[in-house]
């Protein structure tokens, strides 16, 4: 699962649909997706919400990932789609080897939960950030297993000091 990466403002005249991704977005997306390729990510579909900065999403993901999926636009990864919709999705092209759904919030923090069948989890599925869970079987309800979780913190830059922090929030 990717979310998009970050995108322009809302404005006038211009439909939530049209809004592109920022060139910031493009970059820490594209840099998120490189990290991630270490992985051997190769996708044999790719289905995307049709809205544009999803789609410019998957573009650039089918191309860090220098593959040749097709990208497969689908309402089911819209904002306001269901978990069970979006499964539902996914259960239709089981017989892919390798899927990455491109979609938004809050779809992507509610179906993350939904497919490691932990309804009540709560993920901060940041803008960018990509998760990898893995299925033996496609039933009426998931039980997938999470492989790995990457946000574009993680694959910015390292500190030029060579040091790094860890910080635990409170409150």
């Amino acid at each position: 699962m990717l979310r998009h990466g970050i995108a322009e403002d809302s404005s006038a005249g211009k439909s939530d649909a049209d809004r592109e991704l920022t060139a910031e977005g493009r970059r820490k997306l594209r840099q998120t997706l490189r990290t991630a390729s270490h992985a051997e990510i190769t996708p044999t579909l790719i289905l995307s919400s049709p809205l544009i900065r999803a789609v410019q999403s998957a573009e650039i993901a089918r191309e860090v990932f220098q593959s040749k999926a097709d990208i497969l636009q689908t309402k089911a990864l819209l904002p306001s789609a269901t978990p069970e919709q979006a499964w539902d999705e996914v259960r239709v092209h089981r017989d892919q080897n390798e899927l990455v759904l491109v979609g938004h919030d809050p779809l992507f923090t509610s179906l993350s939960a939904f497919l490691l069948g932990s309804p009540e989890l709560q993920i901060d599925f940041k803008k960018g950030a990509l998760m990898r869970v893995d299925f033996e079987s496609f039933g009426p309800h998931p039980r997938g297993v999470l492989r790995w979780f990457l946000v574009s913190k993680l694959a910015a830059d390292k500190p030029k000091s060579g040091h790094s922090s860890a910080r635990i929030k409170r409150g």
